[in-house]
């Protein structure tokens, strides 16, 4: 499981937050929740009305075509999912 995050400005996703990020899952929920990968991204889409999109992300991170564009406020944003070096290995 990949755990994506919008850092706020000056903030970098070092060992040590990423370390916290897992522990705090952990601690909150329940081991299996904690994701494998976290990633940092500049931003994430959103639907008009303001709910995230995770389809469209799983499908743009493997490379599918997106069909729903226009129901997203922000959707230049699945442009972060594209190509993740960090998703290849």
């Amino acid at each position: 499981m990949v755990l994506f995050v919008v850092l706020e400005d000056g903030i970098e996703l070092t060992p040590e937050l990423e370390k916290k990020i897992k522990t705090d899952i952990r601690k909150n929920t329940t081991p299996r929740h904690v994701p494998a990968k976290i990633l940092a991204v500049a931003d994430v889409p959103y639907t008009i009305s303001g709910k995230k999109v995770e389809l469209a992300v799983k499908r743009m991170v493997h490379n599918l075509p997106i069909t729903n564009r226009d129901a997203l406020a922000n959707p230049e944003a699945l442009e972060n999912f594209k190509d993740l070096e960090a998703l290849k290995s």
